[in-house]
Parts: C-alpha cells; structure tokens; sequence
C-alpha cells in the first residue's frame, strides 16, 4: 500500500472521521474534527463524502512526502503550505505528485488544520470509526515514519473554496451560554461570578471537554454522573467548570 509518508509528525497530528457514535453510554466520547467547518470543506474540494478519513494536524509543523500521485487539500488554520518549497494556498485543491514534499509550517492564527486527500486515508476501524481518541486509548498520534495509506487519484484541475465561506480566526471567538438545566440550583452569587471573571484555558483540557482555572464556582449539591450533551458547562465538586 502506497500513500504519504511522514517525516515530521508534527506536536498532535490525528486521523478523523466523522465520529466514533453510538458509544457514549460506555463513557467513549465521541471524537471527529475540533473544526467541523475546516473539515467539511477539505473533504468537499475532493469529492469526498462527509466524515471520509483526514489527518487533524494540531498547531502545524508536519512534513509528508508522497508515494503516490494524488490530490490533496488543507484548511482550517492559517499554516505556511508548500509542496517542494513552492508556497501553495490553502482550502484549495492541489495535485501532489510522487517524491514531492509537502510542508506545513506553524499556524498564524487557529489551531487545527485539516489535511485531506482524494478518497480519504486508509485505517482499520475501532468501534465503528477511524477516530483516534488518546483518552481512550483508541489509536495513537502520528509518527515519524508511519504511512499515512491512500489510493492512486486523479483530477483535471484545481478548485478553491470561495471566499464567503473563508472563516477569519484572528476573530475573538464569543461563546454565548444559555442557562437551563440545573442552573437554577446555584446561588445567584456564584452564577454572577461565573459570568463575571476572566477563566484561563487548564492545561489538563483534551478533546472531551476545555477545562477552565478561576475562582472556584460552588455547586449547589453533589449530583451522580450522567451524560451531557455537546457544549454544555459541567460543574465539578472542585468549582472549576468543563466545557
């Protein structure tokens, strides 16, 4: 089997699909991209059905040479992109030819790009998905030397994402919060000093959920383990909240 071959993993680079459904009732999240729109358009400029197998590539800084002619395309964040040194653009369709490198630098702004390649990457399944989740155990990050697996393709011409569709990630993002649930347990003190203060992002965050560092928020009762469902705010006994 031919495909890419690494040279330089990168910090963090993943395989994923669509998602690893149907599993959260074991305490197995779920998985697939951070940045569903990056994703979803690198896959589109290949004719690639949603969900189709790519490479997550955290922050930048991978090197891959070819060892097959194929097509390849990398949204998402702002990386450097070259293939031979050649700048390229990013979320457009590029043919990448066999022996040729291809090099991403580390992101200007965002950070997760999205390398996907005509008829997807090639791997076995895990519980119905190709996702790695390093939580669980499920797969493992890419190294140097591994081959990233895929077949021979072929396009007549390149294609780009049109402009409205370009997301700018120098923006600030704004995360709006609806209150509901067991919001209406908590002291109104301690909802105003959620909302209140600045949170620092925990360096013990992963793709399950962002866990935030302040003044501890004090929930109103210990409550068992249920599930919860994409982007709510989970208040642990430590008064630190997960998103």
């Amino acid at each position: 089997m031919s495909g890419l071959r690494v040279l330089k993993p990168g910090p963090q680079s993943l395989l994923q699909d669509a998602g690893r459904l149907g599993w959260q009732h074991l305490g197995v999240s779920p998985a697939g991209p951070l940045d569903w729109h990056g994703a979803a358009w690198a896959n589109h400029l290949l004719s690639n059905p949603w969900g189709t197998p790519l490479l997550e590539i955290a922050l930048g800084g991978v090197e891959l040479q070819a060892e097959v002619d194929t097509w390849v395309a990398v949204c998402g964040a702002q990386v450097p992109l070259s293939l031979d040194d050649q700048p390229q653009p990013l979320w457009t369709r590029l043919p990448l030819r066999k022996g040729q490198l291809l090099r991403l630098g580390f992101a200007r702004s965002g950070q997760r790009a999205y390398l996907a390649v005509a008829g997807g990457f090639i791997a076995a399944p895990v519980l119905d998905s190709v996702s790695v989740q390093l939580r669980e155990g499920l797969g493992q990050a890419l190294q140097a030397g591994d081959l990233l697996a895929c077949q021979p393709a072929r396009f007549t011409r390149s294609a780009s994402v049109p402009w409205p569709y370009l997301p700018d990630y120098r923006c600030k993002p704004l995360l709006r919060v609806i209150t509901g649930g067991d919001a209406a347990s908590f002291e109104e003190d301690q909802l105003q000093g959620f909302f209140a203060q600045t949170w620092q992002l925990s360096p013990h965050s992963d793709r399950m959920g962002a866990r935030l560092l302040g003044e501890a928020v004090q929930p109103p009762v210990r409550q068992w383990s249920l599930g919860v469902g994409r982007g709510a705010i989970q208040v642990p006994p430590d008064g630190q909240p997960i998103i």
